[in-house]
């Protein structure tokens, strides 16, 4: 296999970042041919486009207030993705909601980060829920998307803590330590058994 990574966010991009350096250390280059080539947001403004800038990657912007419709906005943000060939699109903190059309075009080799142990907490305000329905452990899941929200294979699974007094902040900051070891692993073990 040989090819480009390309990763979509809306925010800081600090998963983008931990699955950059972790392809320069672990050698994904030298080791599967796939590097880490472009960082692509839907928010002209967000952090991860500079961040990615000084990590060396491609950056792109696909602003969402510019189209009518998702479908429109999807079929945009496709045709620059494809730009870079990718054998693997990273949504990485990327909060729009994808078209069937989307996740069809890219099946198999579109995966995603949720802030919950999946099944469990699908969508929002995952660490309020958690902690609202007593439970022990919270985490991160990562997994293949489908056309449903926050469903499709599992890949990887990350189990934090819930404490006891323990905030929504407070959880989702340990969860995103978490996330920063975990995507990188699980999309190397995606690599891995190409």
């Amino acid at each position: 296999m040989s090819g480009n990574i390309v990763i979509l966010v809306s925010g800081g991009g600090s998963n983008m970042a931990a699955i950059a350096r972790a392809a320069q250390a672990r050698r994904w280059a030298e080791r599967f041919g796939v590097r880490v080539a472009a960082v692509v947001s839907n928010k002209p403004d967000a952090g991860g486009l500079e961040l990615g800038r000084e990590l060396g990657l491609e950056a792109a912007v696909v602003d969402h207030r510019g189209f009518d419709s998702r479908e429109a906005f999807d079929a945009a943000l496709a045709d620059t993705i494809d730009r870079w060939q990718p054998v693997l699109v990273v949504l990485a903190g990327f909060m729009r909601i994808l078209t069937p059309g989307f996740v069809a075009r890219y099946e198999g080799r579109l995966v995603n980060i949720h802030p919950s142990l999946l099944p469990a907490f699908p969508g929002l305000h995952t660490h309020r829920r958690a902690i609202e329905a007593g439970c022990r452990v919270a985490g991160a899941t990562v997994h293949l998307v489908t056309a449903e929200l926050d469903h499709g294979p599992i890949l990887a699974q990350a189990v934090v803590p819930v404490l006891a007094g323990d905030a929504p902040e407070a959880l989702a900051a340990r969860v995103l330590s978490q996330e920063h070891r975990l995507y990188p692993e699980a999309i190397e073990g995606w690599l891995a058994a190409r």
